[in-house]
């Protein structure tokens, strides 16, 4: 038994003294990764186009529905004028062809205005999709670039996180609890990403980017 842990200790202590040495050797800094997702030029761009966009397919979507409801109370009149008793057998035949016709046409116009809102919204967030992914390359880089040439071997992530659990939103604390402000690579990243911006950027933006977040288009039929 002593023999075992004259062999073990000495090789527990080496491992130990070398896992302090790493450490030691480690040059950790830190960026706060929602700041530069919500202070980055291209982000604010693409929130403006993403909203300008749409603002049209709302637009049209109501256009659509007006529309829609005109020709609806199209129908109720052709639909009254055809049970007219005062005309002949014939006239009001032929109204009430009308009328199905008109009917026709609003079930096509409706599945139309459906599909098109459909279409629109799946248009909508795969453009978010995909800006998203590109912002977030964008900083990565940034972070990697500004990492490699302070000489740091770990950066840590010190944005907090939401997540939704029902109708709660919760805030999940950031893994880094405790850092200096020496060791923060945001400003510097911040910097380099926006460097050449053609928008100014020269306010910080207190609110963070909805880039995340689109309006729903309104699918219900009138």
């Amino acid at each position: 038994m002593r023999h075992i842990l004259r062999t073990i200790f000495p090789t527990v202590l080496l491992l130990t003294l070398l896992s302090h040495s790493a450490l030691a050797q480690s040059k950790v800094a830190t960026v706060d990764m929602r700041q530069l997702f919500d202070n980055y030029y291209k982000t604010r761009l693409a929130q403006a186009a993403l909203q300008e966009r749409s603002a049209q397919l709302t637009k049209d979507d109501n256009s659509m529905k007006d529309d829609l409801k005109k020709a609806t109370d199209d129908y109720q009149r052709l639909l009254e004028q055809a049970n007219d008793p005062a005309i002949s057998t014939d006239e009001r035949d032929r109204r009430k062809q009308a009328a199905a016709d008109k009917l026709k046409q609003l079930g096509d116009r409706r599945a139309a205005i459906e599909q098109y809102d459909r279409t629109g919204q799946a248009t909508l967030n795969d453009q978010l999709q995909h800006m998203s992914e590109k912002i977030r390359a964008d900083i990565q880089a940034a972070v990697n670039s500004r990492a490699k040439a302070g000489g740091y071997t770990i950066v840590l992530n010190t944005a907090s996180e939401g997540i939704n659990l029902g109708s709660a939103n919760i805030t999940v604390p950031s893994a880094v609890i405790y850092s200096i402000s020496g060791i923060d690579l945001t400003p510097e990243v911040l910097k380099q990403l926006n460097a050449g911006a053609p928008i100014d950027m020269s306010t910080t933006n207190s609110a963070p980017a909805v880039l995340p977040v689109l309006p729903q288009l309104n699918t219900n039929s009138p």
